[in-house]
């Protein structure tokens, strides 16, 4: 058995599958210690690669494509803080880290592994029920029905609807986005039949993030849906393969992208004054965007 103790987690390995667990230093991020313990089947990897840095290293897993639900919600977009693939290892144990790569290497290698694409989830996804509350609202799921509950910060014409309950038999889609810029996030539901375009501010099946802590959470419920949702390699079979060429997205004229400077800047004027934001995060954000007018 070949393992690795660090701060950041201890990764185990006994020739069928590793065990990732997150460390329990104040610094390891939410989701992963939300996530909790990771047990990876051999059959699930495409690689591991150790890179050397000056004052540390870094242990990275390479999971086949459609392998995990929770890569395939998050659509790689996963930050390296909130990453579980990743392990961070200090410097004195490069040692440690060079034999744990070459062992499961091997073992690849031993099982002749194929690093192609799979058409089924071989990692459960996050286990429920589970409930996050982030941005302008409050996600469940049971493992059959999805609840969203609004806070004091959701739009008002969002809020009027009330709470919703979607079921999970409905569901065709899943995706989550983190905050980028002056862009926000969200976790969106796509429901059979009722397809929209509506920005996830104005969403009734969309939670908006604005970048704060929890936000990385709401990947997790992402992925415990993904995960009892049809696999999309299976899903893609029974479709045509003839599709129309998506339009090409408009481009945005100088005027337009100085009004959506003005509108975040507004917005983000209202986080300040209710308290969402504190002077530090309203001050940074604020400078963000005058550099960009």
């Amino acid at each position: 058995m070949a393992e690795i103790i660090q701060k950041d987690g201890t990764w185990a390995f006994d020739g069928d599958a590793l065990r990732l667990t997150p460390g329990r230093d104040r610094n390891i991020s939410l989701l992963r210690r939300e996530l909790g313990e990771l047990v990876v089947p051999l059959g699930a990897l495409a690689g591991i690669s150790f890179e050397q840095g000056k004052k540390a290293g870094r242990l990275r897993l390479r999971l086949r494509d459609g392998a995990d639900p929770l890569l395939h919600a998050t659509g790689g977009r996963l930050t390296e803080p909130h990453d579980p693939y990743q392990l961070i290892v200090e410097s004195d144990r490069y040692g440690v880290a060079e034999y744990f790569t070459d062992e499961v290497r091997g073992a690849l290698l031993l099982d002749q592994v194929p690093a192609d694409p799979v058409d089924t989830y071989l990692l459960p996804g996050p286990s429920v029920p589970l409930s996050v509350s982030a941005g302008d609202g409050t996600a469940g799921f049971d493992g059959e029905r999805i609840r969203l509950e609004w806070n004091w910060k959701t739009e008002d014409a969002k809020a009027a609807a009330g709470a919703r309950t979607l079921l999970l038999a409905d569901i065709t889609d899943v995706e989550w986005q983190p905050a980028a810029g002056l862009e926000n996030g969200y976790l969106r539901f796509t429901v059979r039949n009722a397809p929209t375009k509506a920005p996830p501010k104005y969403d009734p099946n969309a939670v908006e993030l604005w970048g704060f802590r929890k936000d990385p959470l709401m990947a997790l419920v992402a992925a415990a849906v993904q995960a009892r949702l049809p696999h999309p390699a299976r899903a893609a079979a029974d479709v045509p393969d003839a599709r129309p060429e998506p339009p090409s997205p408009p481009v945005a004229s100088a005027e337009d992208d100085h009004d959506a400077l003005l509108r975040r800047l507004r917005e983000l004027g209202d986080l300040h004054r209710t308290g969402v934001l504190t002077d530090d995060e309203f001050a940074l954000a604020k400078q963000a965007i005058l550099k960009r007018m």
